[in-house]
């Protein structure tokens, strides 16, 4: 978030530990909507969504570097998915993310994620970190190379596809 205040010129901080108090009870994603006036904070109960199959969509001119509540392009690219059960996100040629998740491909032991993602996700960041990932330009020839397939996101962690399907 402060990254993304700063990207947008917004000098205002906020203390999510003190503004941010879940419920007692119960799995919810926060989500917490900001601008330079103010900020509103809503829980939504969490319920995971399974993830065995992928559709490949293209999207060339398609920008998302920072989370924003308008989600239109996502969901249009998202209502493509003829049957499965999400896309992945192909912008010039190159793997980028789901609608919902940063991706990786195992490929020869290797566990690589794009370099060019839509969103640098948290998740994402801190495997980079952790070494456990690494960034590298993907493409969709590489999708035969590639012996697992995974989604990340702050929500569920790191979590291979069942089945590996990308069509």
């Amino acid at each position: 978030m402060e990254k993304s205040l700063q990207s947008l010129s917004i000098k205002t901080h906020y203390d999510l530990q003190s503004l941010i108090i879940p419920p007692s009870s119960g799995i919810y994603r926060c989500r917490f909507l900001y601008d330079a006036d103010g900020y509103t904070v809503e829980f939504i109960p969490y319920i995971p969504k399974t993830i065995a199959s992928l559709k490949l969509v293209r999207a060339d001119t398609l920008e998302y570097p920072l989370k924003d509540s308008n989600r239109e392009a996502l969901d249009a690219l998202f209502d493509q998915r003829e049957g499965c059960d999400d896309v992945v996100i192909v912008k010039n040629g190159l793997l980028t993310d789901t609608t919902i998740a940063n991706i990786a491909l195992q490929i020869q032991g290797q566990w690589l994620t794009p370099d060019t993602p839509l969103l640098r996700g948290t998740t994402r960041a801190r495997l980079i970190e952790e070494g456990f990932l690494t960034p590298h330009p993907l493409t969709i020839e590489d999708i035969a190379k590639a012996s697992k397939i995974a989604v990340m996101n702050a929500m569920v962690g790191f979590i291979e596809v069942e089945n590996g399907i990308i069509t």
